[in-house]
């Protein structure tokens, strides 16, 4: 699993933090699995004197599936590789996107159409 993590270093955006609303890369060894998960929900897990968090996803499969992990701050940050039922789990938030800018459309003269960006076509 180390090696697979280190060779995803090499290759994916990774975040420094996670938090509501980012994108995480879940690898599991068994069942093997990567995938995408949007992070719905972080709470405090109370019932815990250490900091443990209820965090919850939606992997971004078909169908969508819900599931919530509990996982100490350094497992949901991917800064620790974890266990769950024996077998081991990586989560880290990713950067899918970091330069998109929104710009206007251009026409084949390479001026902005001033009309919208759609062009009927007959």
């Amino acid at each position: 699993m180390e090696k697979l993590v280190e060779e995803l270093r090499q290759l994916v955006p990774f975040q420094d933090t996670t938090d509501i609303g980012d994108i995480v890369l879940i690898v599991s060894k068994e069942p093997q699995m990567l995938v995408y998960a949007l992070v719905t929900d972080i709470s405090r897990d109370t019932s815990r004197k250490d900091e443990w968090w209820h965090v919850s996803f939606t992997f971004l499969a078909v169908p969508p599936q819900k599931m919530t992990w509990t996982l100490r701050t350094a497992q949901m940050t991917g800064m620790e590789i974890f266990t769950m039922g024996g077998e081991e789990r990586f989560v880290k938030a990713v950067t899918l996107a970091p330069d998109i800018k929104k710009t206007s459309p251009q026409d084949s003269t390479g001026k902005t159409p001033s009309s919208g960006f759609l062009k009927r076509v007959k």
